[in-house]
């Protein structure tokens, strides 16, 4: 079985409810997690081992707070008051879990699925999102990978150019795989205030999803990080962030099997943990002021 899970975001409790919920095998079994590994859940560093332990039957996408961690890892920003990645950083092995954060996915081409964080821009196809995507997943290996996180904050670029180079490209490549959410709907350029569902559009806006002319349009796509939109199950389209810190639900989608495709199965559990922490709605990560 193929499963799509949404943001975890800490919640190691929720996820191991899912995985049980799901009688998850790796020997038969292959999870894809669509990012928000960690943060502001009660056990990040409980999840990071827990989803290691699933070893070649997970694959794994990061998120804005999962780079967020890497930034705090190496000083480059403070962790925010509603940050829970302390335990991370203080882990005595954490050197092994910043490791293998860094040699996950930003975006997949699997079963038929695109899967990325957030979301696309409308000049992006399909090839074009996994060669952005390959060259971040370049940038978490390689050395220079510090020097980027010193520059990786802000909102520009926001409209995409194919002759982007540098910083400007792999920034603008990055906020559009982790924070978007609408687009303008004329340029495609990226609008990252607003977190409200897709009926609060800013003026001029779209969900991105909704952008006029987007060229993965043909692909059926799959993300998270978008808590106030909510549940989407459609045969093109999965949002799977159903706000599992904030007290809602750690939604998986179980992929149909043979051709055809056809509406994925939802299965959901809530996550008590975060209900009882009473964990507020906020998301700093990756903007561009503290």
């Amino acid at each position: 079985m193929i499963y799509l899970i949404g943001d975890i975001q800490g919640c190691c409790d929720a996820l191991e409810r899912l995985l049980q919920t799901l009688d998850f095998s790796p020997s038969r079994d292959h999870l894809f997690a669509l990012g928000d590994l960690v943060n502001r859940g009660t056990d990040s560093l409980g999840t990071l081992r827990r989803l290691q332990q699933l070893g070649a039957s997970a694959t794994c996408l990061l998120g804005n707070h999962d780079w967020h961690l890497l930034a705090a890892a190496e000083g480059i920003r403070p962790p925010h008051k509603q940050d829970t990645l302390q335990a991370i950083l203080q882990a005595p092995d954490r050197d092994t879990h910043l490791h293998w954060l860094r040699h996950q996915r930003m975006a997949v081409l699997a079963h038929g699925w695109l899967m990325v964080h957030a979301g696309v821009v409308p000049q992006w196809d399909t090839d074009t999102t996994l060669q952005l995507a390959g060259e971040l997943e370049q940038q978490l290996l390689s050395t220079e990978l510090p020097a980027f996180l010193q520059v990786m904050y802000g909102n520009e670029p926001s409209v995409w150019r194919s002759e982007l180079t540098g910083p400007e490209r792999l920034r603008l490549a990055l906020n559009t795989l982790t924070r978007t959410r609408f687009v303008h709907s004329d340029t495609g350029a990226l609008e990252l205030h607003s977190k409200e569902g897709s009926h609060g559009s800013p003026p001029g806006c779209v969900p991105w999803f909704e952008a006029p002319g987007r060229r993965t349009q043909g692909t059926p796509m799959a993300f998270g990080h978008w808590s106030t939109l909510g549940l989407v199950a459609r045969p093109d389209l999965l949002a799977l962030d159903t706000g599992c810190v904030w007290g809602g639900q750690l939604t998986a989608a179980r992929l149909p099997e043979g051709p055809g495709g056809g509406v994925p199965e939802i299965i959901q559990v809530p996550c008590v943990a975060a209900q009882k922490h009473g964990a507020k709605h906020s998301d700093k990560s990756l903007q561009s002021g503290p």
